[in-house]
């Protein structure tokens, strides 16, 4: 797909800065401690592999956004 659109700069920056909840972060680095002690369940497998997966979908989504705005935002 081609061609551009315009968005206020504040949007732009706003999904720059876009993070996870705190207990949503919190809640990804306890499975992440889990899985290196070995210690998940099925289950938690599945909900760290989800929580990281979108994890990796917003840092490329962040990443674009304080592209477009330039270094100086960042």
């Amino acid at each position: 797909m081609s061609g551009s659109i315009k968005v206020p700069a504040e949007w732009v920056k706003a999904v720059g800065a876009f993070r996870f909840p705190e207990e949503t972060d919190r809640r990804l680095r306890w499975l992440m401690d889990q899985n290196n002690d070995g210690a998940l369940t099925a289950e938690q497998r599945e909900e760290l592999a989800s929580l990281a997966e979108l994890s990796e979908e917003l840092s490329l989504l962040r990443g674009e956004a304080l592209s477009l705005l330039g270094d100086s935002h960042a």
